[in-house]
């Protein structure tokens, strides 16, 4: 595998949780590519840390479908997968239509404001055709309401389930197609202002469901 050009990035005391982060991510942005063969040695060398949390994080990776090992075989990234994706998406969308829901009759006016503030960041961000950016600013925006339902449980299901829908997402906000997500955003924050429950997790649905057309079209 190639190893990404920051080496050494972690403390010895990295734990098991910073190494799952560090390698989702790479596989994520595309650093780590669908296929890619994931050596022990070549991990430990760029993160600096020992086999152990390796192994620990590339099985916690196995279980959210990032990584798939045959035992005394290999262990690659998983290929891009249309049922995951879908199945991702599925329960990415449901999870936050649940978090809007509960988080609307609480959400304070500088929740809506910071949304409005990340929604920003993320059309400047697709203007300058800077995925890397667009996804953090979207990250941001969609956090909000994650974070004021208070529910750990939306919190859980989203980090498992988020990271395969995000690689397909790169493709979407490469596009002409992820420019729609600026006004659907601006729906979003305008039925949160309104105090609009149903409406807002409405516009949340429609939001997530815009991925679905780009499935057939951007995956073989």
């Amino acid at each position: 595998m190639p190893i990404p050009e920051s080496r050494g990035i972690a403390s010895r005391s990295l734990l098991r949780d910073n190494a799952y982060r560090a390698i989702r991510d790479a596989i994520v942005d595309g650093t780590l590519a669908p296929g890619e063969r994931l050596n022990d040695a070549d991990l430990v060398q760029w993160l600096g840390v020992s086999r152990t949390p390796i192994r620990e994080a590339l099985t916690r990776l196995e279980h959210a479908g990032l990584v798939q090992t045959k035992p005394g075989h290999y262990t690659i990234v998983s290929p891009l997968d249309i049922r995951d994706i879908r199945a991702a998406q599925s329960v990415t969308g449901a999870m936050h239509e649940l978090a809007i829901r509960e988080a609307l009759p609480n959400l304070s006016g500088a929740e809506v404001a910071a949304m409005r503030a990340a929604n920003k960041r993320f059309a400047d961000a697709l203007r300058r055709n800077d995925v890397d950016a667009a996804l953090a600013a979207d990250d941001e925006f969609h956090q909000v309401p994650v974070t004021a339902s208070a529910n750990d449980a939306i919190h859980t299901v989203l980090e498992q389930f988020t990271p395969v829908l995000r690689r397909m997402e790169r493709l979407r906000f490469a596009s002409l197609g992820g420019r729609a997500s600026v006004a659907q955003h601006d729906r979003i924050i305008d039925r949160c202002a309104a105090g609009d429950v149903d409406g807002a997790v409405a516009a949340v649905r429609a939001n997530w469901q815009t991925l679905l057309p780009l499935l057939d079209t951007l995956l073989p």
